[in-house]
């Protein structure tokens, strides 16, 4: 990587739309925003610490400045008196944190809690629910934060059964997170779900769970930028890390402006996570692209017909699901799956079948003018589940990422908990997101996609069809 590259936030270098995490290098230094609706809204962009300019010694390096990364940042200064240095490639939260549907669940990963039984037992599973609270609880109060307004809006989260057939098994989780969980979810009927929340065609039924936030992503995360600023973090954007060397128990961090020796690294890259990052990261996640659209604003009357009395997280229950909501402005934003590469991702097609899925919902909206459509890569690991993980006993190099779609709330907690191992007190971290690695494909890492080609058309039968 030249030193060239490296450009202030007035000379970005053009978006590209072909990024492609699997084969690219480095998600290059300087690079535009995706155009999403959430970069167009959030005003002016809090100032940074410019680019990495000489060789630094820092006692923290994180990598990467999405929500994870800052919040890393703001947890080692606030409960460990660390002030970190994070190295962003672009500008700040290029990558997920300002290309997501802006939806905080009670989740982490893409495994319901019965299947956190069947992995790993109804002790360790009732452990994960409260460190699951426990994070929902942390992101409740962090956006309370003077410096983070990301129009919150509060009230649960609705799962809602796209078929008839899906209805047994909701209704089975809704008892056991209540028996099992003492969490008080219920079930409620389509007439309910019309009258109280939104004339949603498909709806058959939904689960209601009584903790869900909207929110504004990029505001969120330009918010944990001025936090971790105010308490004493640098944030240096345009800095890849093009390569890196441990020498001596030191990590020598390589940017197109200078090196950055650090005593500890975090890597909070996420979907963005590039195969010469680091040997320990290396193919551990499976990046899959999520299409995203925001529409005008509806007319009283398009709202009245849909009866849109709720702003929280909507979910639909197909295995490549459709999230969606009303925006505070009053636009509807759903995302779902899109391409496969990177190279295809512009392919019109990808928005023909999220604009089908949401005419589906909302019949009178066919053919409303879209405002706003971009894509982005989520973090799936190769079992569903994120880590928090220190790879290698005999380095001070730790990870934090693979939430498969949930990431908006649990970064928060995941940020926190990376920093408690950074300074020493990660002991009492005993789940399994915390004791293992991110699991590898193996053998089996060249046949990724087409496996993910395959896995695709059997979701659409099993969605749609059987």
């Amino acid at each position: 990587m030249e030193h060239q590259l490296v450009r202030s936030t007035a000379q970005r270098l053009p978006f590209d739309p072909a990024y492609d995490p699997v084969h690219a290098p480095n998600p290059g230094a300087g690079k535009d925003y995706a155009p999403t609706y959430w970069i167009a809204t959030a005003g002016p962009q809090p100032q940074d610490d410019g680019p990495v300019t000489q060789d630094i010694d820092v006692d923290v390096a994180i990598i990467g400045s999405g929500y994870t990364g800052l919040s890393c940042a703001i947890h080692l200064a606030k409960e460990h008196g660390i002030k970190a240095t994070v190295l962003e490639a672009n500008g700040v939260a290029w990558g997920c944190s300002t290309r997501n549907g802006g939806q905080a669940q009670i989740s982490a990963g893409r495994l319901k809690r019965s299947q956190w039984i069947e992995r790993w037992g109804v002790d360790v599973a009732k452990k994960m629910h409260v460190e699951i609270s426990e994070a929902f609880d942390l992101f409740r109060d962090l956006i309370r934060s003077p410096e983070i307004d990301c129009d919150p809006q509060d009230g649960g989260h609705l799962y809602i059964a796209h078929r008839d057939k899906v209805l047994p098994a909701l209704e089975k989780e809704t008892r056991l997170l209540n028996e099992v969980f003492g969490y008080r979810a219920r079930m409620i009927g389509r007439d309910e779900v019309h009258s109280d929340f939104v004339r949603d065609a498909e709806a058959k039924g939904a689960m209601y769970e009584p903790d869900g936030i909207g929110i504004h992503a990029a505001k969120l995360a330009f918010g944990y930028l001025k936090l971790a600023r105010k308490l004493g973090a640098k944030v240096h954007t345009s800095s890849p890390v093009v390569g890196s060397e441990l020498k001596g128990g030191v990590h020598h961090l390589r940017t197109p402006g200078g090196i950055v020796r650090a005593r500890a690294v975090c890597i909070a890259t996420a979907g963005y996570t590039s195969p010469g990052l680091h040997d320990l990261t290396r193919h551990r996640l499976m990046p899959i692209l999520s299409n995203s659209i925001v529409t005008r604003p509806l007319t009283s009357g398009e709202r009245q017909e849909l009866n849109f009395q709720t702003h929280i997280p909507l979910t639909d229950t197909r295995t490549l699901r459709h999230y969606y909501r009303m925006l505070p402005d009053g636009r509807v934003q759903i995302g779902s799956r899109s391409a496969i590469t990177g190279r295809d991702a512009v392919n019109a097609s990808h928005l023909y079948r999220l604009l089908e899925g949401l005419y589906r919902k909302f019949p009178i909206l066919r053919g409303i003018e879209v405002d706003y459509s971009w894509w982005g890569w989520v973090d799936v690991s190769h079992d569903m589940m994120p880590r928090v993980f220190r790879p290698d006993p005999k380095q001070q190099l730790f990870y934090a990422m693979g939430y498969g779609g949930n990431g908006v709330m649990y970064s928060a907690q995941a940020g926190r908990r990376m920093a408690q191992m950074v300074a020493g007190k990660g002991g009492a971290l005993d789940l399994p997101i915390f004791t293992s690695p991110l699991p590898s494909h193996g053998l089996l890492t060249p046949f990724r996609r087409l496996g993910q080609w395959g896995m695709y058309r059997w979701y659409y039968l099993k969605d749609e069809i059987l």
